[in-house]
């Protein structure tokens, strides 16, 4: 897979509220088996693991089999290229913050 189709798989992983969700959980928590990231949404299992299989795909979350269960976990480190993208960014939000600022300081004098 080349590097552009790694960026649009995790851009396109993250895009679903369910998945960022997914992501939130794992990473608040070592490793999470999937009936326990079910029971966090109003949707059934095979729908849960759909989204997983998605992100898993991206490379964002690592699974394991412990008998009869299936245990999740974060791999954070596809995030980085979204990091890496959004700071590009960063100067445009600093340049912001800087004129709220400076508005907040002449409106108090």
């Amino acid at each position: 897979m080349s590097e552009n189709n790694q960026l649009r798989d995790v851009f396109g992983a993250i895009a679903d509220q369910t998945r960022r969700r997914l992501i939130q959980l794992l990473a608040e928590a070592k490793e999470l088996p999937l009936h326990e990231l079910t029971s966090q949404f109003q949707m059934g299992r095979t729908a849960i693991s759909k989204h997983l299989t998605i992100l898993k795909e991206a490379g964002l979350v690592l699974d394991r089999k412990v008998g009869r269960e299936t245990r999740f976990r974060l791999n954070a480190s596809p995030l980085r290229e979204i990091y890496d993208w959004l700071a590009i960014y960063s100067k445009f939000w600093s340049a912001d913050l800087l004129r709220l600022s400076q508005s907040l300081e002449e409106e108090e004098e």
